[in-house]
């Protein structure tokens, strides 16, 4: 099989340049890919579907997060490396194209895109759900069609408005947490008034550190694994900045110590104030933990703080998925329609027809939540890490080439390459192994194995089926 390397785009004609309609819009400004960066790794899942795992791992979910941030860790420099090099609006799948061929690139894109699309209608459903609980005279499907309209539009006008309110949800989402950290480790110390400080013993108590032994470790990594989802968008973003090089590059070096503050630290303080087994932690931790130290209506508080997550998440994935299927579409390997800019250089068509599936797999939870949208859900249930897989083998064959050709281009070197590179690759494999044990991960691997399947045999069809000139790293396919 030949080998192809193509850039995001084709040509563009002579006389064209980055503010002609046949290029996207570079309207993102350095404070707002910092804090898509920062923001993206506060997702909604990280205050939703942490009280899942703290119930069944209890204190040693600190060491499943740790673990399972450490390959999150992994997987950024591996993609920072390959992005700041190559800014692409494409990020992974056009890595992806360039080191393994085309089907990869297909393959990597159109199942990102899918499980995007999925993620829009959850989050819209779940935001729908709270604004019913506070307005009971209204109807979820009122508040799903105003989100995803309102998303649409603001993602249609131009980069820079996906860019301001991605700002400011990021903005108040850090806000959110560090006020949570310092809060709790003030409690911890003892330090607030009213508060009694419960020093070790819920962390040796109750069965001790692993109260369910390795089967809840377990349980407990596969749950916060899947909570990172979203980083990837930054790497996305960063084409449509104003520096990409210098702006992924930052965005990359900082993903340690926003990782290790934000999910382990906020874990850690969770499970040391609050019983592991206390069912207000399996409902809602961060709740149960503002309780605990007294703070009023914390209940309503943290329901405010998932709303601003699950609408910064709705804006974000728009985005992602309408990026990732104009460069699909650039690249050949989708419908042509959607290959159409505006004048601010959005794609139009791509945010619709991402924003349009949105809107079905809303309908289709709606009228068939157990049925065709279950399915859909088992469908991307891996796919991240499907994602992962192709981020990892992609920067193993890329850095190799781009040290002999052009080595003042990794400006963002991955950690001891390639030995880490290869401890990720095992890592991806690991989790994959391990949803095997369980009856509902293990349907989820075999429906997304499914669509890698047939999104790899379409991709490799369509490349055998049309030939491709051959180019150089950076230049572009016919």
């Amino acid at each position: 099989m030949t080998r192809t390397e193509t850039s995001d785009a084709p040509p563009s004609p002579p006389g064209e340049n980055e503010s002609s309609p046949r290029t996207l819009a570079h309207g993102l400004k350095q404070r707002h890919l910092s804090m898509i960066a920062l923001g993206g790794v506060i997702g909604a899942g990280l205050f939703v579907g942490s009280g899942a795992g703290i119930a069944a791992a209890g204190p040693s979910i600190v060491l499943a997060y740790a673990a399972s941030g450490a390959l999150v860790m992994l997987v950024m420099r591996m993609l920072g490396e390959m992005s700041a090099a190559r800014p692409a609006s494409g990020s992974f799948s056009v890595h992806a194209e360039r080191a393994l061929g085309p089907w990869a690139g297909f393959t990597a894109g159109w199942i990102y895109w899918t499980l995007l699309c999925v993620a829009i209608a959850t989050e819209a459903t779940a935001a729908g759900k709270i604004m019913v609980a506070w307005l009971p005279g209204t109807h979820s499907w009122m508040w799903v069609a105003l989100f995803m309209l309102m998303f649409c539009a603001t993602n249609l006008a131009a980069v820079r408005n996906f860019g301001e309110y991605e700002f400011w949800f990021a903005a108040l989402k850090v806000l959110a947490i560090v006020a949570f950290l310092v809060l709790g480790v003030l409690a911890i110390a003892g330090m607030l008034p009213g508060t009694s400080s419960p020093g070790t013993d819920n962390l040796t108590g109750d069965g001790g550190f692993f109260p369910a032994g390795a089967e809840g470790l377990i349980v407990g990594l596969l749950a916060s694994v899947f909570a990172f989802g979203g980083l990837e968008t930054v790497t996305i973003a960063a084409a449509e900045s104003e520096k990409p090089v210098s702006g992924v590059a930052k965005a990359v070096r900082t993903a340690v110590w926003r990782i290790a503050i934000f999910y382990v630290g906020s874990m850690l303080v969770i499970v040391t104030l609050i019983p592991w087994d206390d069912k207000s932690v399996l409902t809602g931790p961060y709740a149960a933990v503002l309780d605990y130290i007294g703070i009023p209506a914390a209940a309503q508080i943290m329901n405010v703080v998932v709303l601003i997550a699950l609408l910064s998440a709705m804006n974000a994935n728009i985005y992602g998925a309408s990026r990732m299927s104009y460069s699909l579409v650039e690249r050949g390997e989708g419908p042509a329609f959607l290959n159409r800019l505006s004048r601010k250089g959005v794609p139009r068509y791509a945010v619709v027809a991402s924003s349009f599936f949105g809107f079905v797999a809303v309908l289709l939870n709606f009228f068939w939540e157990k049925t065709v949208f279950q399915w859909l859900l088992n469908m991307v249930g891996a796919a991240t890490l499907v994602v992962w897989g192709f981020i990892a083998v992609s920067q193993l064959l890329t850095r190799r080439r781009l040290e002999r050709t052009e080595p003042e281009k990794l400006v963002v070197r991955m950690w001891l390459f390639p030995g880490l590179t290869l401890v990720a690759l095992a890592g991806i494999a690991a989790i994959l192994l391990l949803m095997l044990r369980d009856g509902d991960t293990r349907t989820q691997l075999a429906f997304t194995a499914g669509l890698t399947v047939v999104l790899a045999i379409a991709g490799y069809v369509r490349q055998r089926a049309r030939p491709r000139a051959l180019s150089s790293d950076g230049g572009t396919g016919a």
